[in-house]
């Protein structure tokens, strides 16, 4: 293991624990949402074909989907010792990218602005994310 890496790997995480902290509080928001609606509506599986429940469903599992791997791989970039501007720039693209998504599927299921750029921040984390850790491991 190279000598500059030690330091590193006893270092916590700090901004991914804020994203990831951010990131689980936007998941519980769109857990509760779904739960409301089901509630108001009597629902208790499923969206019973009620399109504000099934907009809320996908908007928590289309959360649940991209979260979890972007943070584990800008994690790793940040115990690698990356920049924390390259940590913070992806971590804040993701947030604010599933943010917005969120916000653009709840209002409508049409296109929306903001679902538009909410999957482009999403996706420009993930890839960054993912191509900075395949560098990072050639490079170590």
């Amino acid at each position: 293991m190279p000598d500059a890496l030690v330091p590193s790997l006893a270092a916590l995480p700090q901004w991914t624990l804020l994203y990831g902290g951010l990131n689980g509080l936007l998941s519980f928001v769109l857990a509760f949402r779904v739960s409301q609606l089901r509630m108001k509506s009597n629902v208790i599986f499923g969206d019973g074909g009620d399109g504000a429940i099934q907009r809320a469903i996908r908007a928590h599992a289309n959360n649940v989907e991209y979260v979890p791997l972007t943070l584990v791989l800008i994690g790793l970039l940040e115990i690698a010792g990356q920049p924390a501007w390259a940590i913070n720039a992806m971590g804040a693209a993701l947030f604010i990218g599933r943010a917005l998504h969120a916000i653009g599927l709840t209002l409508t299921e049409d296109s929306s602005p903001p679902r538009f750029y909410g999957i482009l921040l999403t996706w420009a984390a993930l890839v960054a994310a993912a191509l900075w850790c395949i560098v990072a491991a050639l490079t170590l």
